[in-house]
């Protein structure tokens, strides 16, 4: 509303080229809902126009300048006065003057870097935006226009599976395999478990698939664990030599690629977490962590995308193993696996087409548990 002449005198709309035949993608906002945006990828143009529509005809419009900004921001919710930007580009689209009718401006941002995906978690929110800014004396008039980006990688074919074998000493041994440790959006995990041993009632077993949110860093680290899916994949006890086939299809969940340390702001990482409940209720857990990461569905020849890199961890951050262990708490709210100890690596490591057999127990298990 415009008071003695002051307020939001002029409306402001960003078209992009190419809107009409555009994708979109879904993005989930803060509270919970999702909606449609363009989306872009790495290295891809952003051109179109920035229309401002005087509300008032016949009066003129007096600003210090007009500009357009694309902006790459990640907020962490509890600094929500801080906005980290990671890109930031600036085009000036007219000097201080005045407009005396309705006015268009072009612009073009030329093979823009994105090198995160957008993202909307627990305590965090990564985003890219348009923003134009129609500099006034007293209030600013501004359009911000969200747009989503998608990280596309690419991964070697060589992708060795996940197989151990755990335990608890005297009661329970047995051999979990996934096919892969690193699956795209779209894939599906298939592997099995193999009974050893079997001295201990167990009434069912499920599979789990974890999100662990991880922001902040030293003392000021939060981490927020969420089940994205969780399945039934065996109903009562099995005996010795049993084997349990698991196959979950990935496609159907809302998963975002695995993010490490962007920005040193945030990590988001993802766990199988293989759980057993005995007849007194007593879980015994195996979590074990699996790379994600976004195919593309064709080739776009507008983009030179170069594969993302892969990073394999050095500190056993992945590659662990963890003794089943008694845990009185529901599955989202389990100890990290920072908590737990980390077996010294063997002198002569194995070549990379074997998988070394490892076996761990977890202690403190009662007698009468065997």
């Amino acid at each position: 509303m415009s008071f003695f002449g002051f307020g939001q005198s002029a409306e402001i709309d960003i078209i992009l080229d190419g809107a009409a035949t555009r994708r979109t993608a879904e993005v989930k906002t803060e509270d919970g809902k999702k909606e449609r945006l363009f989306l872009f990828f790495d290295g891809e143009s952003l051109s179109g126009k920035v229309n401002i529509t005087l509300k008032r005809p016949g009066y003129k419009l007096e600003h210090q300048g007009i500009k357009i900004e694309f902006l790459g921001q990640i907020e962490l919710y509890y600094d929500r006065g801080n906005q980290h930007e990671f890109t930031s580009l600036v085009k000036e689209l007219a000097r201080p003057g005045e407009l005396h009718h309705n006015t268009s401006y072009d612009f073009d941002f030329n093979q823009v870097e994105k090198p995160y995906e957008v993202y909307t978690g627990t305590n965090v929110k990564l985003r890219y935006f348009l923003r134009v800014t129609v500099v006034r004396r007293l209030t600013d008039l501004v359009k911000e226009v969200d747009l989503a980006v998608h990280t596309l990688s690419s991964y070697p074919e060589m992708n060795s599976s996940i197989k151990m074998e755990v335990g608890i000493e005297d009661s329970l041994h047995i051999e979990f395999e996934y096919n892969k440790s690193k699956y795209h959006l779209k894939d599906v995990i298939v592997g099995k478990i193999y009974f050893l041993l079997v001295r201990i009632k167990i009434r069912h077993m499920e599979i789990a698939i974890i999100r662990r949110e991880t922001t902040g860093s030293g003392p000021n680290v939060f981490n927020e664990n969420e089940t994205i899916a969780k399945y039934e994949i065996m109903d009562g006890s099995p005996v010795r030599g049993e084997s349990i086939p698991i196959r979950v299809f990935l496609a159907g969940y809302d998963l975002t690629p695995t993010m490490r340390d962007i920005n040193k702001k945030f990590s988001v990482r993802y766990y199988l977490n293989l759980v057993l409940v005995d007849e007194e209720e007593r879980r015994y857990f195996k979590q074990q962590e699996i790379t994600l990461w976004r195919k593309g569905d064709r080739i776009r020849k507008s983009l030179q995308m170069a594969p993302v890199p892969v990073t394999t961890p050095t500190n056993g951050e992945s590659d662990q193993v963890q003794a089943f262990e008694k845990i009185p708490t529901p599955v989202s709210e389990e100890p990290s696996l920072e908590d737990s100890p980390v077996e010294e690596p063997a002198p002569n490591p194995a070549p990379p087409e074997e998988i070394p057999r490892v076996e761990s127990y977890a202690e403190g298990v009662p007698a009468e548990d065997a």
